[in-house]
């Protein structure tokens, strides 16, 4: 699609050259979101990809994305073998039901910056304790967990000017053993219910998305039993997290979401 309103493209090569915060200024990761629909409020576009960030690099303490890595590169990225939690890359990536172009310029970083509720690869580092990097417009930085970046529908912690830089998985999550559901009500529907279990030495972890406006994580110890997390789904997320829409019902999308949780536990058991 056409921005009529766009008259002027930026791509800087530093960060010192990143123009100051504005209200019609809007940052290009892929693009794949940004040109599907008209954006009458912007006036001038940033092209990220002009800091020829490197899109994947592995390191001691785990996997560091680019913000600006596109989310078949992370899938399609050489990484070592004991890192089994990578599998869930695909499957978060399955879950989008996107074709093959949209995956190929898509980025990591956009679709969590878009902060929707289906939002897959939201989903995959909420279950892999990822941590995002953030430039403020001051040349300042600061770290939050993915978890807390998104505090509702399409919105999120960052503030004017704000961009993510990077999203770093640590060691312990990438060599979990890990599982994901995802529901829709038609069979090329957008996801109403997304569900991410990790299980691994630091104990289990639960990523609730898609059926809720933010995501939420939910920690054990060790693997709960049935019982166990039936009772911290119901304690742990309220009641009015779920919410309804032309994709399912609050209480549909609730229902979806406890089975799928107690489908992970035991595929992790």
């Amino acid at each position: 699609m056409d921005l009529h309103s766009v008259d002027e493209v930026l791509v800087p090569r530093t960060r010192a050259e990143l123009p100051c915060a504005s209200p019609g200024i809007g940052f290009i990761g892929g693009g794949t979101w940004l040109y599907s629909e008209p954006q009458p409020h912007l006036t001038t576009l940033v092209d990220l990809a002009g800091f020829d960030w490197k899109a994947v690099a592995v390191g001691d303490l785990g996997l560091e994305i680019a913000a600006t890595c596109t989310i078949e590169e992370l899938c399609r990225a050489d990484l070592p073998t004991t890192w089994s939690a990578a599998a869930l890359f695909q499957h978060c990536a399955d879950a989008l039901l996107a074709s093959w172009k949209v995956l190929r310029y898509a980025t990591v970083g956009g679709n969590i910056a878009l902060s929707f509720p289906a939002g897959a690869m939201t989903t995959l580092c909420t279950a892999l304790d990822a941590e995002l990097t953030i430039w403020r417009p001051d040349g300042t930085e600061y770290s939050v967990p993915v978890v807390d970046f998104v505090i509702d529908d399409s919105r999120n912690v960052l503030g004017p000017g704000e961009i993510i830089r990077s999203i770093r998985i640590p060691v312990h999550a990438l060599t979990a053993r890990t599982a994901m559901r995802k529901l829709a009500q038609t069979s090329l529907g957008r996801s109403a219910v997304a569900v991410a279990g990790r299980c691994g030495a630091d104990g289990f972890t639960l990523a609730i998305t898609a059926a809720t406006p933010r995501p939420y994580a939910l920690k054990f110890d060790e693997l709960p039993d049935a019982a166990a997390l039936a009772d911290a789904l119901h304690c742990r997320i309220p009641e009015d997290a779920y919410f309804t829409d032309v994709h399912g019902t609050a209480p549909w999308r609730k229902a979806m979401t406890d089975l799928l949780a107690e489908e992970i536990r035991g595929e992790l058991e």
